[in-house]
């Protein structure tokens, strides 16, 4: 088999295998890159999946080659680029961390999509007028020293902060299809930052964008990102959700204090003492924002197909990896990490039985690279 060229551009026949691959039901970012490390390309994967998904009890079948011809079609029809993880173009900064979408439909100016300096800004959609006023200045700061700004295209902050660093780069990721705006009322600010900066998603034009895709959008504005900056937020809302995910990623993280009385200040008063940075104006930001360098360490995908010496042989010879690993997990999530301590076996054996349990829906991934029974 030929190996497959990790950053550069692949051939039409190696998107579609990894295109395939990511929109077969029950494959998430990670299951992927799992596959694509075991088996060294998307095309062998994909002529494994069919015996994997046959474990299932619950079935299932690989997205048709048709369908995601039409997901390729449909992405140019509307002047987007598809960016698959490996390919040169894909942002160095998503590249690193350990869920990056397999790919990104993204339609502008590609030249913000790994800039020398960015943040994201989210925050409440029914934002103050005061929360808003200090999102344009600092967003508008942002862009007039040419550090890219990062939202979600949601009402109020994220509103806020795109329309005041449109001049300067402002990058919109969205929840659905490039080809669905929402919320309607944010329509001429979609096509403005389309012209003037970048829209990116992972999911097939004409998704439909529902409550489960957020949070998946999320984690793309952090991990584009070098920092965080949450203005408002409830104690439980999506935008302590990026910070979340920005923390695990490794990111700065900042925050806007606010009155205890407000609802929309509780949740940034939170990550302020769980260690946040205080910020006040955009000075405390240039003071402490870390970009990440380009040649940051990428979370490589291996493209090398392991072979019989590197995993443990089954009784007709094939190298096969499993034995009793479930035995070592419950309904409570264990790190990877810690499985493979108590286990001992190897760390190779390991992943690739965790692999094709995670297929046959015997267990669960959760964040920090943790797991359990389903």
């Amino acid at each position: 088999m030929n190996k497959t060229e990790t950053f550069g551009e692949f051939s039409h026949s190696e998107r579609l295998a990894r295109l395939r691959l990511i929109r077969t039901d029950g494959i998430g970012p990670i299951l992927f890159r799992n596959l694509i490390e075991r088996y060294g390309s998307g095309t062998a994967a994909l002529d494994a999946l069919p015996s994997l998904l046959a474990k299932r009890k619950r079935g299932g079948s690989v997205a048709t080659k048709d369908a995601c011809e039409r997901e390729l079609e449909a992405a140019h029809r509307l002047g987007a680029r598809t960016i698959f993880h490996g390919e040169a173009l894909y942002p160095y900064r998503l590249a690193a961390t350990g869920d990056a979408p397999p790919l990104l439909h993204t339609l502008g100016s590609h030249d913000l999509i790994s800039p020398p300096a960015s943040l994201g800004i989210v925050g409440a959609r029914n934002a103050s007028i005061n929360g808003q006023k200090l999102t344009r200045m600092i967003a508008g700061a942002m862009a007039d020293a040419a550090v890219t700004v990062i939202s979600g295209l949601a009402r109020g902050i994220d509103t806020a902060a795109h329309a005041a660093s449109l001049e300067g780069g402002t990058v919109a990721c969205v929840a659905g299809g490039l080809d669905v705006i929402y919320p309607r009322e944010n329509t001429e600010l979609f096509h403005k930052i389309a012209e003037r900066g970048l829209v990116v998603s992972e999911m097939p034009p004409g998704t439909q964008p529902q409550a489960r895709h957020f949070p998946r959008r999320n984690r793309i504005i952090s991990g584009l990102s070098d920092g965080v900056l949450v203005v408002e937020a409830a104690e439980r809302s999506g935008s302590l959700i990026t910070a979340r995910f920005a923390l695990e990623q490794g990111r700065d993280v900042f925050a806007i204090p606010g009155s205890p009385l407000d609802a929309r200040a509780r949740g940034c008063n939170k990550l302020i003492k769980d260690g946040a940075s205080l910020v006040q104006d955009a000075e405390d930001i240039f003071a402490e924002l870390t970009p990440i360098k380009p040649d940051t360490p990428v979370i490589r995908i291996r493209t090398t197909t392991p072979t019989a010496e590197t995993l443990p042989a089954t009784d007709n010879g094939a190298p096969e990896a499993g034995g009793n690993i479930l035995d070592f997990l419950s309904h409570t999530a264990v790190h990877v990490d810690e499985v493979i301590r108590i286990s001992g076996m190897r760390a190779d054996e390991v992943l690739v039985a965790l692999m094709e349990h995670e297929i046959a829906g015997e267990i669960t991934r959760h964040a920090g690279g943790k797991v359990s029974l389903a």
